[in-house]
């Protein structure tokens, strides 16, 4: 049958036959409530008026099945109401005899969980006054989709229910091919934080699987309803009898941002259409991956999203779809539209393993990009409610005073993440994706979040970010923070860090986009960001590690628009320019946007290899964005979160184009990093391990700077930056005794000449330095 959008079960209460049956025994038997069927002609007309209440009209239990119908929700917001229509589908409960028993269950663990007796259901609401269980069965060998015969089970809350916890077991229900959800109601009081809602059927925010849209961007199923599902009858995965993680330690990493669906989406892939954009396609690319010399990947949000959310109702937005993900629906469900031909939830779940397996197989380590500072149900304006905001608004998320939705995340909510229950969710969120999908590590977006209190002020021990250092199940992993926030809390250098935490340096990337482009009085500060940021990191037991180095990430410009656009061009989302970072420290080297100038096109190449040298020799970990490789544009876009398009997509063909060039030179300085451990050391540098071949720190317009690295075995390495827009002919120090100096790259070359791995010989007393370039030497026998 069609997906739904808000499925509204509309019944008369058998509650005081439950009641009666669960005082007269502990095995409670529920029946399917009555329900009526919306008419064809007629059709259901649902609205919620200012008031809080809700009107049904138009019933008749003649006609089965789902109807596609517009309903129109008035949204109470800082006491005013606001109608929006939004067409959706509506699944109606059918009168059937089937029935259930039950036992009152357990409260622990929270979600779906197997037990000697049936399937128990747990569920936390410290606020709600009644709580129904819904489901839906289907046909065995069939994914679970739900249907029009949604099942109903009031849970009684003086058997069911154990402090703040509502929990129910259900009897010879099957392991698999169930979809559910929960209708919640409660306290009213707009200003007391409440947002209850029975209407609508709400995702369980410990669902393990998500069922909805199984084909991504299916505008068929645009208003598809979302729903929890479980699996307890597949076989455990097999991960190998010799398999171990590559427990790869951190100065040795080399990370390389990347959207799952992006990667392959696109036809030049070259794989089958089933494959492409899934998890699959990851593995046929790896060998792309290893060419290339990295050993991480860092995934942009694989936990279930909508990516039709901005298609919602009318706004300047809805021609978009969502393709970073960064609107996280459910914490433990991996994206289900990843899977390959449309497989569904289950499919998801084993071929996201697969794809870790393969990659570790690879020497290669999977570092998830996790949301917790909002979720997807967006502000009261607009709200998109599929969970936490029906089942306990109050305790999920960041409230004012008046009980309206604080927003740090600019996304319209924040998540409440250090409320005890809220943590602990988070927590077992992070420890599921360790123990069953087996990654290594989780990048934090706004990270600055998580430092808050519950309300919203900024705390210097906060309990969620130190349990997440203390925890012995991810004492293994990689944890990364993105350290600030849409609330103004920057915290690069000073994150609470239990010397476990490590941090995206917005500073790094400031700076080195800066000098690289030619700004004055910024020779100092590129020392500083080329040596480990000292200045930042130097604290307790910390280590260069704990920065992450970036110039490029996936919000702002790709590295060939960094050096080819002075201004974002960002009409095509819709906002009339307005939305993404005006501060781009971009240079487009003397004409905006494409050029058919060589000289124009040299130049941006030299400048890109500039950047990609200097972060490849810089102490902490090199973290580098998917498609800069070949030069991928999106023709100076700077905020593409909504185009799934050749805007986002992988070009292979571009880079089979560019495979001899820029592939090739990025490519050979990533393995050049990896070979010597010059690059990678586990301390802060010091005069022992580094010579600044420089006098002239104080002078304010020098945009030249030279260094040679230390290393009495492997040979010392000499670099020179050269940001002035004129040749600079520098001495070059004696190479140490029985050595002498190899020229491995100067970015001024043409391929294959401007990175020669094994060097070339002949380089005299001083090197002649060209505009905007770079050089590296090294010392060999």
């Amino acid at each position: 049958m069609p997906c739904v959008m808000n499925m509204m079960i509309l019944h008369t209460t058998t509650s005081s036959l439950c009641d009666s049956l669960s005082k007269i025994s502990n095995v409670n038997r529920f029946l399917p409530l009555s329900a009526f069927r919306a008419t064809a002609t007629m059709g259901v007309m649902w609205s919620r008026n200012a008031s809080g209440k809700s009107s049904v009209s138009g019933f008749s239990s003649k006609v089965k099945g789902s109807e596609p119908i517009k309903h129109t929700s008035t949204y109470v917001h800082s006491q005013h109401a606001e109608e929006i229509v939004i067409e959706e589908e509506v699944v109606v409960m059918s009168e059937t005899d089937s029935s259930f028993e039950s036992i009152p269950g357990v409260p622990i663990p929270l979600g779906v969980s197997k037990t000697e007796n049936g399937i128990n259901f747990s569920l936390f609401s410290k606020h709600a006054t009644s709580v129904t269980l819904c489901l839906s069965l289907q046909d065995s060998g069939n994914d679970a989709s739900p249907n029009d015969e949604m099942i109903e089970l009031i849970l009684d809350p003086h058997v069911n229910k154990t402090g703040d916890i509502w929990h129910i077991c259900v009897l010879e229900l099957p392991l698999r091919n169930v979809v559910y959800g929960y209708q919640i109601n409660g306290p009213q009081g707009f200003h007391e934080g409440h947002r209850f809602d029975n209407t609508v059927v709400l995702i369980d925010p410990y669902a393990k699987l998500i069922q909805g849209r199984k084909i991504f961007g299916n505008v068929k199923d645009k208003f598809c309803k979302f729903y929890g599902t479980y699996d307890f009858s597949s076989l455990p995965f097999d991960w190998g009898d010799n398999y171990t993680p590559p427990n790869i330690p951190e100065k040795d990493l080399v990370v390389y941002e990347m959207n799952v669906r992006a990667f392959t989406a696109d036809k030049s892939s070259g794989l089958e259409e089933s494959l492409r954009g899934s998890y699959l396609g990851i593995i046929e690319k790896i060998p792309h991956l290893l060419e290339l010399g990295i050993n991480a990947v860092e995934l942009l949000p694989v936990f279930e999203f909508d990516e039709f959310e901005f298609q919602r109702r009318p706004n300047p937005r809805d021609h978009m779809i969502n393709t970073w993900g960064y609107s996280t629906i459910n914490f433990f469900a991996p994206m289900t539209r990843y899977a390959s031909g449309g497989g569904g939830p289950i499919v998801a779940c084993l071929e996201f393993k697969q794809m870790v397996k393969a990659l570790h197989l690879a020497g290669i380590e999977v570092i998830l990009d996790v949301v917790y500072n909002h979720t997807n149900e967006a502000d009261d304006k607009y709200p998109y409610t599929t969970s936490f905001r029906g089942i306990d608004n109050k305790v999920y998320y960041m409230l004012d005073g008046n009980g309206e939705l604080l927003n740090f995340s600019g996304c319209g909510n924040t998540l409440n993440c250090n409320h005890p229950v809220v943590m602990e969710l988070i927590l077992d969120s992070l420890r599921h994706w360790v123990t069953e999908y087996h990654v290594d590590g989780f990048r934090f977006d706004l990270a600055s979040v998580l430092c808050r209190g519950t309300d919203g002020s900024p705390l210097d021990a906060p309990p969620l970010i130190r349990a997440i250092a203390k925890d012995n199940i991810l004492s293994r992993c990689k944890i990364i923070a993105e350290p600030w926030d849409c609330g103004g809390l920057y915290l690069v250098g000073k994150f609470p860090n239990w010397d476990r935490w490590a941090e995206w340096n917005g500073i790094y990337r400031d700076d080195m986009r800066r000098f690289i482009k030619g700004d004055t009085g910024m020779k100092g500060a590129f020392a500083t960001r080329i040596a480990g940021s000292a200045d930042l990191y130097k604290v307790n037991q910390r280590k260069p590690y704990h920065g992450v180095n970036f110039v490029i990430a996936h919000d702002g410009f790709s590295l060939y628009d960094l050096v080819s656009y002075n201004y974002k061009h960002n009409d095509a989302n819709g906002e009339g320019g307005n939305d993404g970072s005006n501060d781009n420290l971009s240079w487009n080297c003397g004409h905006e946007g494409e050029t058919s100038d060589a000289n124009i096109k040299s130049l941006r190449f030299r400048q890109m290899k500039n950047f990609h040298l200097a972060l490849m020799v810089s102490q902490g970990v090199p973290m580098m964005l998917m498609g800069d490789e070949y030069g991928h544009t999106r023709y100076g876009n700077n905020n593409s979160y909504g185009h799934d398009t050749t805007l986002n997509h992988f070009q292979w063909g571009q880079l089979d184009a560019r495979k001899n060039d820029c592939f090739r030179f990025f490519a050979e300085v990533i393995k050049f990093r990896q070979k010597y451990r010059v690059f990678r050391q586990e301390y802060f540098i010091g005069k022992k391990e580094i010579t600044w071949h420089e006098d002239n720190w104080n002078n304010y317009e020098s945009r030249f700077i030279a260094f040679t690295l230390h290393d009495h075995d492997e040979g010392d390495i000499y670099l020179a930056f050269n940001a002035h827009d004129y040749f600079v002919q520098v001495p070059i120090p004696s190479p140490p005794l029985k050595r002498r100096w190899f020229r491995v790259v100067d970015t001024n070359l043409e391929s294959p000449n401007d990175m020669v791995p094994e060097g070339v010989v002949g380089i005299g007393d001083t090197y002649n330095v060209a505009p905007y370039s770079s050089i590296l030497l090294q010392a060999k026998p």
